[in-house]
């Protein structure tokens, strides 16, 4: 069904991913995936417009909030984690608890590290909050993105760090840490006493045989000093909703959480609340059509991008991270191919130290749109 996508209807959505692509423009920029909402989330979003929108049961309660128990058992069942619901908060978007976290744990001033080039709004929010970027180059060795765990452990040392976001799978590579390279993290973590904000908000869309590990399943050590941040946003493309959950494994932000006014960070929807169980615990079909059209359009993109493109097939997600730089189309290759191809990328310099002459493709679409958008990319480069 993923690949009966009507193109006029597409550019009537009224979403940024759509909305923002001027006429005879293919969008394949933002996060966002194309395909329609699972079916169970919209029939329970539609039997709650039937009967009513007042306060939820749990609203005077929020140890009572039902995500905390839906998200343990989804840690539980996915792997093999056991997570105390007690320790789990929900915020309305994952952008929202990192910027809590880092405003509870850290101060204006502090080292944060985090791999490069990353997500641009965790960029944003180090600078808008005065905390100071340490890179964790991702480097490119002909075989995969990688990091050298030693040059950040100089660096964290000689930086004085305070904390380390971590993006597991990495947003823009679609890089999954293996289980020895999340080690080699945590004991630099345990070493320096860092605390860790990790987003694993890709991790339901892991391709074989790739695993993806939540950082604090490797040990109390590393789990007492580390946030873990997911939503369904993207799993299931519920981005509008705003709904994240915190698992928050350091006791030093539990409590300075506790001594905040109580609503003083909003509360989400009971919507959002209610869409996102519901994607965890009945979407899990849907989920599996979704993840099996990625892989088939990740082959796709490998077979059909330009020559002189560089690339690494995601190991999750759908964002494919392309190295532009052999055709010589300056930093922002995306402007290129917006003016000369009508089809809009992510622009790779938005993702800080590293993303020069790269582009961000997002592939979560049909299969014949991803052709059309492949063919108009070989057309304006004439390979």
């Amino acid at each position: 069904m993923f690949d009966d996508l009507d193109l006029d209807s597409l550019r009537r959505r009224s979403g940024v991913k759509w909305s923002a692509a001027g006429p005879g423009v293919l969008p394949a920029w933002i996060a966002d995936m194309d395909f329609p909402t699972a079916e169970p989330v919209r029939e329970v979003l539609s039997r709650e417009l039937d009967t009513e929108l007042g306060y939820p049961w749990w609203d005077d309660r929020p140890d009572m909030n039902p995500l905390r128990v839906a998200f343990a058992e989804r840690m539980r069942q996915r792997h093999d984690f056991a997570v105390d619901p007690a320790q789990v908060r929900v915020f309305t978007e994952l952008i929202q608890a990192l910027q809590v976290v880092l405003h509870l744990g850290t101060a204006p001033g502090d080292a944060v590290a985090m791999h490069t080039p990353t997500y641009p709004p965790f960029l944003q929010s180090l600078t808008d909050m005065g905390r100071e970027l340490v890179p964790i180059p991702m480097v490119d060795d002909d075989g995969g993105w990688g990091f050298d765990a030693d040059r950040l452990a100089r660096d964290v040392a000689a930086r004085g760090c305070r904390a380390l976001v971590l993006v597991n799978p990495q947003n823009p590579t679609g890089r999954v840490f293996t289980r020895a390279e999340l080690a080699s993290i945590a004991d630099i973590a345990v070493r320096h006493d860092l605390l860790v904000i990790s987003d694993e908000i890709h991790s339901d869309l892991v391709h074989e045989p790739h695993r993806h590990v939540p950082i604090a399943s490797l040990g109390p050590e590393i789990a007492s000093r580390t946030v873990t941040l997911t939503s369904a946003s993207k799993g299931f493309n519920l981005a509008g909703l705003r709904c994240s959950v915190a698992l928050i494994g350091d006791a030093r932000i539990r409590r300075a959480l506790a001594e905040q006014p109580p609503m003083l960070f909003g509360e989400v929807s009971s919507l959002s609340v209610l869409a996102t169980r519901t994607a965890w615990l009945e979407g899990e079909p849907w989920l599996a059509q979704v993840r099996s059209t990625l892989d088939r359009n990740r082959r796709m993109i490998a077979d059909a991008l330009p020559s002189g493109v560089g690339h690494h097939s995601p190991q999750a997600g759908y964002l494919a991270w392309l190295d532009c730089r052999e055709l010589g189309l300056g930093a922002d290759p995306a402007a290129f191919f917006l003016a000369h191809a009508e089809v809009m990328l992510s622009s790779g310099p938005s993702f800080g130290p590293g993303g020069d002459g790269f582009a961000r493709l997002n592939f979560a679409t049909s299969g014949p749109i991803l052709e059309e958008i492949l063919r108009r990319m070989r057309a304006a480069v004439g390979r």
